[in-house]
């Protein structure tokens, strides 16, 4: 497929989870298909998508486990049942094994699937507390006594193993499926975790190879930081900056602003840019070139930090004890560039941006993004305004973070809803009793923009409130559980957008 920024396009944003489920669960089977002949139909070539990770209990996808493996939760049990011939519950290693495509998986994913399978494996027996809290062990869990640690997945040169911190996980670059096989063989629930990724490999491959079928391009989402507790974290220790105990001596987040007097305090441990320079890039090539197979575009959450991140003492109240530290980020993008080829990244850009970190955007010619909710604050000079709109980019009515357009509107003090009225004047619906309707209205808009692409989320499609909104930030519960449903998707849906892509030449 050829670039998604090549011409002018429009987008959906819905993340997998907001699908209606199968009977088994599941969304990765026949509803996604009909999600991508829903849209394409309707006028879109792009499905924007968030992070498709393993989720911890929060269901955020921003919080995985792994920044290499799939969600589980996606798979449609009930169609790899039928895949495989065998009934759902049976899906392990012996059943995948007889499939065509499961030793070409194996040969391009050992190296992340084996350090994902051990600690996934761990953290269930160890009753779900982090790595650093395991016990130290003499081998690998569950392999019968005297086998040990196979010889070519030893801890890495040079690396001790504190008290009441587990072994370290297997070294990815000694890992090949032999290594892989081995075992999976002497620890079958290690097979069973092996064998889910192989069934989410399947399906989503199944769902790009249609999505290419009908013209649309898949846009996913790579978050800049990963948790503590995951896969990376435990499995290559010496990528981050952590201590002998496997502790951060600063963690993320982001400065007081004026959003927020505390500023942001994220936790996640930094990369050791400085003394592990080398590895840090080399995991960034790996993860992105796995996240490539599976998009053909990628956002790139936080992107000021590639300029410069913000480093907060480990154990500090709030974010506003931090300061910030040079990241490399003119170095690892060249880095990317020489050994992946075109980098086909999106740069979230939004919030309070340097002009260093523009010119970073720039040097190489990486889109950022424009939120037309955060246009109407009255200021002339407001960069998400029309006005100022670049067809290197891609313009959102809102994103996962914002309320539906509908909800934001209907928020809105008299006079900001001015401001609104006065800047949307020449996008009005022709016609109606309303002709400030919203979310039409912004939908017009970002349609209109000179931005190559525009996306707009599924809720503001199907013109829902507040109750469909995805995530509010700082809010830790109830958060990342919309979903829609087919009925709602009347018979005008596909008619009504593909006329509106083809009036502003997106279709």
């Amino acid at each position: 497929m050829s670039s998604p920024l090549d011409r002018r396009r429009a987008g959906v944003l819905l993340h997998p989870t907001s699908l209606p489920p199968g009977p088994a669960g599941g969304v990765l089977g026949d509803g996604a298909l009909r999600f991508v002949d829903l849209i394409a139909d309707a006028g879109f070539s792009v499905w924007q998508m968030l992070p498709v990770g393993p989720v911890d209990a929060s269901r955020s996808p921003y919080s995985s486990k792994s920044s290499f493996a799939g969600n589980p939760g996606l798979i449609d049990l009930a169609e790899a049942g039928r895949e495989h011939a065998v009934e759902p519950g049976e899906l392990g290693l012996a059943a995948v094994r007889r499939h065509e495509a499961f030793e070409p998986f194996l040969e391009a994913s050992a190296a992340w699937l084996l350090p994902w399978a051990e600690y996934a494996l761990r953290r269930e027996r160890h009753g779900r507390t982090p790595w650093w809290e395991w016990p130290a062990e003499p081998g690998v869990v569950g392999v019968p006594a005297g086998v040990g640690m196979p010889a070519d997945v030893g801890m890495p040169a040079g690396v001790g193993m504190p008290a009441g911190v587990g072994m370290p996980g297997p070294d990815p670059s000694s890992v090949g499926p032999d290594t892989l096989l081995a075992r999976a063989e002497a620890e079958p629930a290690l097979g069973e975790l092996i064998a889910t990724q192989f069934l989410f490999d399947l399906q989503w491959q199944r769902l790009r190879r249609h999505a290419q079928a009908r013209g649309v391009a898949l846009f996913g989402d790579l978050p800049f930081y990963t948790d503590h507790d995951s896969a990376d974290t435990w499995a290559e220790r010496n990528v981050f900056a952590l201590d002998a105990a496997g502790q951060p001596e600063a963690v993320a987040g982001v400065p007081p602003d004026y959003f927020s007097a505390e500023g942001q305090l994220w936790g996640n441990p930094l990369f050791d840019w400085e003394g592990q320079r080398e590895q840090v890039f080399d995991w960034w090539r790996r993860r992105l070139a796995v996240q490539l197979a599976r998009f053909d575009l990628l956002r790139l959450d936080h992107f000021r930090a590639l300029e410069a991140h913000w480093a907060v003492p480990a154990g500090a109240d709030t974010a506003r004890e931090g300061h910030w530290r040079p990241t490399p980020g003119h170095a690892l993008l060249g880095h990317l560039q020489a050994t992946l080829g075109t980098l086909p990244l999106v740069a979230e850009d939004l919030g309070t941006i340097t002009p260093e970190v523009l010119a970073l955007r720039d040097a190489f010619e990486l889109p950022g993004m424009l939120v037309l909710q955060f246009a109407f604050d009255g200021s002339p000079d407001n960069p998400y305004l029309p006005a100022h709109h670049a067809a290197n980019a891609v313009v959102y009515t809102g994103t996962h973070d914002n309320d539906t357009t509908l909800g934001w509107y209907d928020s809105l003090d008299d006079h900001t809803r001015g401001l609104v009225q006065a800047a949307l004047e020449p996008y009005r619906s022709p016609g109606g009793e309303d002709r400030f309707a919203m979310p039409e209205t912004l939908i017009r808009c970002a349609y209109a923009s000179p931005a190559r692409l525009a996306v707009i989320p599924m809720q503001d499609l199907l013109g829902l409130g507040a109750e469909a909104r995805m995530n509010v930030p700082g809010v830790a519960e109830g958060n990342w559980r919309w979903t829609f449903e087919w009925p709602q998707v009347n018979s005008e849906f596909r008619a009504r957008w593909r006329r509106l892509a083809d009036e502003f030449g997106r279709c």
